[in-house]
C-alpha cells in the first residue's frame, strides 16, 4: 500500500475534498496539521498526527488521532469537547514554528512516506521546507500545492516572501490552479516538475449539482448571493455597498440577498448586513461559517447573481460553484477568472475595491434576462466539461502513481486544453515577484 503524508489544514473543506480523492484500499493517508483549530467533518479516513491533546478537540469518528508522542486514539473513540481558546493555539503555532518543523521531520523519518504533499505554500510549504533540513533519512518526493494567494499575494509580502521562494525553489513537484501561478513560480526559481493544473478542491459531483440546482431559469430567480469574507483579502463590504447602490432594483424586483460568512471578521459583515437591510428594505439571509457544501451549491443554484470580491486569489472556488449552478458570476479581476469568464457575456470581472463598477455590473445582470440565461447555459456546460469529479480524480490518482513509480507525470489539464488562449498569454501579475 502506498503511503502519503499531507501537511495542511485539517479544518479546510479543500483539504477534506482533496484527500477524499484517494481510495482507502490503495493509499495509507496521514495528515500533519499546520493549525489544529478544528477537524473538518468531511475529512475521510486518515491518521491525524501531532495533536497536543487529542481529548481536547472533537473530530470525526473516521479520523484516527495520534498525539505528538505517537500514542493512538482509536478510530471510534468518543472524545469530549475541549476548552482551548483559538488565540492560545494561534500563539503556540506561531511562536514555536521551528519546533513544529522538527516534529514534522521526526514524523517523516518515522513514517517514511512515498510522498509528502504540502497543501498551501505560505503555511505548509514553508513548514515542510524547514522540516526537510532536520530530516535524517532521504527525503521523499515532495509536492507543493499553491492555494489561492500563496504566490500572487504572499509571495510579495516581506514576512512570507523568503519562505515562499525557498519552498517553491526546493520542491520536486508543483501543483497549481492557473497558468499565472505557474509562471510566478518559475519567476521565483521553481525548476521542478509542474503537475496538471486542477482545482485545489478536486472536481465537482455533477449528479449532486443537478439534484440541488433549481429548474427555474436564472432570469426568474430572486436571490443575489454575496461572498461575505471581509479580511486581509476579502472585500465583502465593497460588494454590500454596491448592492446598496442597486437597492431600488432589488426592492422593485422582490429580491433578497444571501450572504455566506467567514474570514477573520464575520461580525463586521453581519452588522453591515443588518444595517443594509434596515436602510434599504431588502431582506438579508446570513449563512453560518462552514455551511455544508451541498447547501452552498443549493444556495448558488437558487441565485440569479453570485458576487465574490477579493484582492487576491487563484481560481475562486465559489465562482466555479456559481457557474456550475447557473448563477451569473460577478467576480474580482485578481484571480484566474479571465481563464473561465468571457466578460460581458458569461460573467463580469471587476476591480475589488471600487463599488461603482460592481454596482453597474449588478444593475445589468438584474435587468438583462437574456444575458443571465445565456451565460448559465454556457457556464454549466463549461464546468461539467472541465471539472467533473471523476475526471479530476483520475488525473490526480494517475499523477500520484507516476510519482511513486518514478515515472514522469503527464501534464494534461482539463482546465487548459492545448487550444486554450491562456497558453499564449502572459498571465496578469507575472514579473511582479522577483527572486
Amino acid at each position: 500500500m502506498r503511503r502519503i503524508l499531507f501537511v495542511g489544514l485539517p479544518g479546510s473543506v479543500h483539504t477534506a475534498r482533496w484527500i477524499a480523492q484517494l481510495s482507502e484500499d490503495e493509499w495509507d493517508v496521514h495528515l500533519f496539521p499546520v493549525e489544529l483549530f478544528h477537524v473538518r467533518e468531511e475529512l475521510p479516513r486518515v491518521t491525524l498526527h501531532d495533536a497536543d491533546d487529542p481529548a481536547a478537540r472533537p473530530h470525526p469518528p473516521r479520523v484516527r488521532v495520534r498525539d505528538r508522542f505517537f500514542s493512538t486514539w482509536g478510530w471510534d473513540w468518543p472524545l469530549p469537547w475541549g476548552r482551548y481558546r483559538a488565540a492560545a493555539l494561534a500563539a503556540r503555532w506561531s511562536s514555536v514554528f521551528p519546533h513544529v518543523a522538527r516534529r514534522l521531520a521526526r514524523l517523516i523519518d518515522r513514517l517514511r512516506p512515498d510522498i509528502v504533499h504540502s497543501l498551501t505554500i505560505h503555511h505548509a510549504g514553508r513548514l515542510t521546507w524547514q522540516a526537510r533540513k532536520f530530516c535524517r533519512r532521504p527525503f521523499p518526493a515532495w509536492i507543493v500545492s499553491n492555494w489561492g494567494s500563496d504566490i500572487f499575494l504572499f509571495g510579495r509580502l516581506p514576512e512570507y516572501a523568503e519562505g515562499v521562494r525557498a519552498a517553491v525553489a526546493d520542491c520536486d513537484y508543483y501543483w497549481c490552479e492557473c497558468l499565472r501561478d505557474l509562471r510566478l513560480a518559475e519567476s521565483l526559481g521553481f525548476r521542478g516538475t509542474a503537475l496538471p493544473i486542477v482545482p485545489v478542491c478536486g472536481g465537482f459531483d455533477l449528479d449532486e449539482a443537478a439534484e440541488v440546482r433549481s429548474e427555474i431559469p436564472p432570469s426568474r430567480r430572486r436571490v443575489v448571493v454575496l461572498k461575505g469574507y471581509q479580511d486581509w483579502a476579502g472585500r465583502a463590504l465593497v460588494g454590500l455597498y454596491a448592492l446598496r447602490l442597486c437597492a431600488d432594483l432589488l426592492r422593485e424586483g422582490g429580491y433578497r440577498v444571501t450572504i455566506y460568512t467567514g474570514g477573520r471578521d464575520p461580525e463586521a459583515v453581519r452588522v453591515a448586513a443588518q444595517v443594509f437591510s434596515q436602510d434599504t428594505g431588502v431582506p438579508v439571509e446570513l449563512l453560518p461559517p462552514r455551511t455544508p457544501h451541498r447547501e452552498m451549491l443549493r444556495t448558488h443554484g437558487r441565485a440569479r447573481i453570485s458576487i465574490g470580491l477579493n484582492i487576491s486569489d487563484s481560481i475562486a472556488i465559489s465562482m466555479l460553484e456559481a457557474m456550475l449552478m447557473g448563477s451569473f458570476p460577478i467576480q474580482s479581476n485578481t484571480g484566474a477568472g479571465e481563464d473561465w469568464i468571457e466578460p460581458g457575456r458569461t460573467g463580469m470581472l471587476l476591480p475589488p475595491e471600487d463599488p461603482h463598477p460592481v454596482a453597474d455590473a449588478i444593475r445589468r445582470a438584474l435587468t438583462d434576462d437574456e444575458l443571465v440565461d445565456a451565460a448559465a447555459e454556457i457556464n454549466v456546460r463549461l464546468i461539467a466539461e472541465r471539472c467533473g469529479r471523476s475526471r479530476i480524480r483520475e488525473i490526480v490518482l494517475r499523477t500520484y502513481r507516476a510519482i511513486v513509480e518514478g515515472a514522469s507525470p503527464r501534464a494534461e489539464s482539463p482546465l487548459y486544453p492545448p487550444d486554450h488562449p491562456a497558453w499564449n498569454r502572459i498571465p496578469a501579475g507575472c514579473g511582479e515577484v522577483r527572486p
